[in-house]
């Protein structure tokens, strides 16, 4: 068919065929990862309600493809599960591989829980620098537990150079977001510090929390 003797109304309906035939591959192909998206869902939803009940083996069954396809909350139950051995045996280097998996996703628990991993040398070599990394993705998250770690780790130098500013600010998150004994090691920290930085670190858990941990030290 030559399109040069083709007048302009024939190619608008040509267009518009194009662009309708584009869509319905469109809306196809969304409506088909709807489904894998519901199916995944109602068979995670199977394997954590064996995790609950106790039937490890048959959660890790359901779990295992799941986390192959790239399900981030299997990823971090697999890695849950070969760090406790619950269902397999016990598996550090497992256990390091589903959580470096789900944690690349943004799922902050395996972020926290590598962070672990790296901190205390389990299933890959020590890293406190490496574990800081990893503790301060699931702080940014909200994660009131790896914001007390952060805290606990700028008032320590463990990982990071001692700063007691970041370290009261990170308590001070952590206190917000109801970590219970956050405020204490806040007070504590508190006491080492002059006014000055002690009015310098409320201003940054401010700046941080009004920026969504976007604006964080």
């Amino acid at each position: 068919m030559d399109l040069r003797r083709i007048g302009s109304s024939s190619i608008g309906k040509l267009d518009s065929y194009f662009r309708a035939g584009v869509l319905a591959i469109a809306l196809s192909f969304t409506a088909n990862i709807s489904i894998a998206q519901d199916y995944a869902k109602q068979n995670y939803d199977k394997g954590f309600a064996a995790y609950q009940r106790g039937d490890y083996r048959a959660a890790y069954k359901i779990f295992l493809p799941l986390a192959e396809q790239g399900y981030s909350s299997a990823q971090f139950n697999l890695g849950v599960m070969y760090d406790y051995g619950k269902g397999v045996l016990a598996d550090d280097r497992e256990a390091v591989k589903w959580y470096v998996q789900a944690a690349l996703q943004g799922f902050a628990n395996a972020q926290f829980n590598l962070g672990h991993m790296l901190d205390d040398g389990k299933g890959v070599l020590r890293d406190n620098r490496e574990a800081v990394k990893y503790f301060r993705l699931a702080a940014n998250q909200g994660h009131t537990k790896a914001q007390f770690v952060l805290g606990d780790k700028y008032d320590k130098g463990n990982g990071v150079l001692t700063d007691r500013i970041s370290a009261h600010m990170w308590f001070s998150l952590a206190d917000y977001t109801g970590n219970g004994a956050a405020r204490a090691r806040r007070d504590a920290v508190e006491k080492k510090m002059s006014a000055a930085d002690i009015s310098n670190a409320a201003k940054s858990a401010r700046d941080c929390l009004n920026s969504d941990y976007k604006n964080c030290r």
